[in-house]
């Protein structure tokens, strides 16, 4: 059993930055892929960003973007920490959304159909 907490949301203005963090709690953390979801009002909920179980801060893991984020957001994960982070840069209005920390049992998993367990969510608005 695994319980996430985000934390980190908040209002920015387009072109600032933010930095989401995902407290897990558990001695497995390490062995679960961690992803970042995001849900906008009347939108389906979208995977953001995943990491690979095992990876560490040196080696980086294998890491996975949705097109829209790609060279504005950073996925990392410290497993000493069990804590996963979201480091977003350049925000733009339609980034917008509730962002959801889960966590996968495989390796890597980049469908919400893959995650088995969720945080609550964090607000993050980003004003134009």
């Amino acid at each position: 059993q695994v319980q996430l907490v985000e934390s980190g949301g908040g209002l920015v203005q387009a072109g600032g930055s933010l930095r989401l963090s995902c407290a897990a709690s558990g001695r497995t953390f390490r062995r679960y892929a961690m992803g970042w979801f995001r849900q906008a009002p009347g939108k389906e909920r979208e995977l953001v960003a995943a990491i690979s179980s095992g990876a560490t801060v040196s080696s980086g893991g294998t890491t996975y973007y949705a097109d829209s984020v790609k060279g504005r957001f950073t996925i990392s994960r410290d497993n000493a920490q069990n804590t996963v982070y979201l480091q977003m840069n350049s925000l733009k209005p339609e980034d917008t959304a509730v962002y959801y920390c889960a966590g996968s049992p495989r390796f890597i998993a980049i469908t919400k159909d893959e995650y088995d367990y969720w945080g609550q969510g964090t607000q993050v608005t980003v004003s134009s």
